[in-house]
């Protein structure tokens, strides 16, 4: 079965051999045939092999699915309050992750459960096709497995993130809980992920802590990555690169050092930017033109979590990452779709090309660069993940499937 989606006044497909020969490959009046979850071809209308089905996009910009490769959306309560607070000029402390830890240990499997799913039905709303997630919300063995199994319902790209933050009943004994983070908690979690993160800034986690753990989860088969250079410059972005991290994730604060071991790194290790972190702690914002002058691969993630940015919203992220870091709207686009699969040590997705995964998203807009153009706009008009149409707007005639594309499909909220 086969279905051409055609009439586009303008397809990014990020892949340079095509239409402009940019790093975004556009294509005016392009085309796409989906075959089954993949991309079967994909150039201009005029040239488009015969399908099954046609839907016919009306004009509408077409872009691949956003890949958001740095969230946190398993966890109880929110914390409103303390927002409030820090917009009323109290800066922001990473203790506050203790309260939604008490919030998440509370909360029964049922409550954590909608709440992943309400956030993974807005991250699919928004046009995200790939999303990661962390635990790091519970920070104990029991906890942190529960987190990660609720979370590969949802996706395949789950981080272990015991060491998110020391709890309390460890204040007085960093080495006791370091030692049940590599010990027992990864025994338990490794099973149920992919990756494995650490918190390595103030208040967190120290570099030799930071290498400890990470090593520890290497060792058990997990793939780094790493929070760095969110409160302060430290060695952990050096760190990340020394150990092949596939990402360092905040880099707010990096050193010319830092900057110039990313670019070295720049096939290995991806430098991701959270836009919506330094707008919800009003932050210092990074300014993206060092990474990608100096050759770094950049990504651009949400950070989706309940204390220090609390969208779901990949376009808002690339309005921001415009407006205040210096991308260019092009620079923004890539860094979300394929900047993203980069930071995923993906191929199947980020781009529209031949065999890859057929993710995308139909713009209400005759551009993407309306994406930063016009912030605050829901343009994202329909969905397309994994050849399945998501749609906003009962516009595609096509075959639906109960599935996301790895597991459980994010319904309207319950």
């Amino acid at each position: 079965m086969t279905t051409l989606y055609a009439g586009m006044g303008e397809l990014v497909t990020n892949d340079p051999g095509q239409g402009d020969g940019s790093p975004l490959g556009v294509v005016a009046d392009g085309a796409v045939v989906v075959e089954g979850d993949r991309v079967a071809w994909v150039g201009l209308r005029e040239h488009a092999p015969d399908a099954d089905d046609r839907v016919d996009l009306g004009g509408a910009s077409v872009i691949p699915g956003f890949v958001d490769s740095h969230a946190h959306l398993v966890f109880a309560g929110e914390r409103s309050a303390e927002f409030a607070a820090r917009m009323s000029g109290q800066p922001y402390a990473a203790g506050g992750i203790a309260t939604t830890v008490a919030a998440t240990r509370a909360a029964d499997d049922e409550t954590l459960d909608h709440g992943l799913e309400r956030l993974a039905a807005e991250l699919c709303r928004g046009g995200v096709t790939t999303f990661e997630t962390k635990s790091g919300y519970g920070l104990t063995v029991a906890d942190e497995a529960r987190a990660l199994r609720l979370a590969r319902a949802f996706t395949e790209e789950t981080t272990f993130l015991g060491a998110h933050v020391v709890p309390r009943e460890y204040r007085d004994d960093r080495d006791g809980y370091v030692d049940l983070v590599v010990g027992p908690m990864l025994e338990a979690c490794a099973p149920l992920a992919r990756w494995v993160d650490v918190f390595c800034d103030r208040g967190a986690f120290d570099v030799d802590e930071a290498r400890t753990i990470l090593q520890a989860g290497m060792a058990a088969g997990l793939v780094p990555r790493l929070h760095a250079g969110q409160l302060e410059e430290g060695a952990g972005i050096q760190l990340a690169v020394e150990l092949g991290a596939a990402s360092v994730d905040h880099c707010t604060h990096a050193s010319d050092e830092d900057v110039e071991a990313l670019a070295s790194a720049a096939a290995t290790t991806v430098a991701t930017l959270l836009p919506g972190a330094e707008f919800s702690t009003r932050a210092t914002w990074p300014d993206a033109r060092r990474f990608l002058d100096a050759g770094a691969t950049v990504a651009l993630a949400t950070d989706c979590n309940p204390g220090s940015s609390f969208t779901s919203s990949m376009s808002f992220c690339i309005a921001v990452a415009v407006r205040d870091m210096y991308f260019t709207p092009a620079q923004a686009l890539w860094s979300a779709t394929a900047g993203g699969a980069a930071a995923l040590r993906r191929d199947d997705v980020g781009t529209l090309a031949v065999g890859r995964r057929a993710d995308f998203v139909v713009l209400d807009a005759p551009s993407y660069v309306h994406l930063a153009y016009r912030p605050g706009v829901p343009l994202v008009r329909d969905v397309v993940a994994a050849g399945t149409p998501i749609s906003r707007k009962p516009r595609v005639v096509a075959r639906r499937t109960d599935t996301f594309p790895s597991g459980k499909f994010p319904e309207e909220p319950r």
